[in-house]
């Protein structure tokens, strides 16, 4: 049986490697696909991070690396709430990490500017990518985390008799949904991640947290609903 500080181990170091890598592909690597790894690489880079985990820390925790999809768990009764408190500050921990330990890589580059979104922060409006407006921001967020957890519940569910590819089907996933996504709002889906740089990036970033807490809840909420009562459900009939 895996304690319960392993759990909380493991889900610190994976959501530290979620914003670590995620986050860093675009500070570092470079959004500019001329230069850099462009829009779709670091929509791979978030993506990869997932299945990495998920095969590294999965055994161990679930890797869930992300309080929405802890949250829907409880909603869809595979886990109690206690549990995904612990979780969810393992998370957050972990994401304040992985971000404290971009902040200091790239700080100490010469050229290095902290702005209103630094660190690869979520956010919308003015000033921001496409600049897309709050009611895109809070649909995109909630529509993107539904549908991340549809498949997260799918993939793992017991029934599913092609469970042993669910870290590949839910990494793909985020690729898939931060391909679409990343011009309005940089796509967050997930509290956890967006709270990390916003507290080192301030300003905006940390104003605009609100939203990337209450859309991604809302939206793995909803998906945790609709799976148990219109798909597991016809499944049992």
């Amino acid at each position: 049986m895996v304690s319960t500080t392993s759990k909380f181990i493991a889900e610190l170091i994976g959501t530290m490697v979620l914003v670590l890598m995620g986050c860093g592909s675009a500070v570092i690597a470079g959004a500019d696909g001329t230069t850099g790894v462009g829009l779709l690489g670091i929509s791979f880079a978030f993506g990869l991070s997932v299945v990495a985990m998920a095969y590294a820390i999965g055994h161990i925790s679930g890797c869930h690396i992300n309080p929405a999809i802890s949250i829907a768990m409880v909603a869809a009764g595979r886990m109690k709430l206690a549990e995904a408190a612990y979780y969810i500050v393992a998370q957050i921990i972990g994401a304040i990490v992985g971000a404290g330990i971009l902040y200091v890589i790239f700080t100490n580059h010469p050229g290095a500017e902290m702005g209103p979104w630094a660190l690869g922060s979520n956010g919308w409006g003015s000033g921001y990518l496409d600049e897309y407006n709050t009611l895109a921001a809070f649909v995109a967020e909630f529509v993107f985390t539904f549908i991340f957890l549809l498949v997260i519940l799918g993939s793992t569910s017991t029934k599913n008799i092609h469970g042993g590819f669910a870290g590949l089907a839910i990494g793909l996933s985020l690729v898939l949904i931060h391909i679409v996504g990343i011009k309005i709002t940089g796509v967050s889906v997930n509290p956890a991640r967006s709270i990390g740089p916003a507290i080192f990036a301030q300003g905006a970033a940390l104003s605009q947290i609100w939203l990337f807490i209450a859309a991604p809840v809302l939206g793995g909420g909803f998906a945790a609903f609709v799976y148990n009562l219109l798909i597991e459900k016809k499944e049992m009939v």
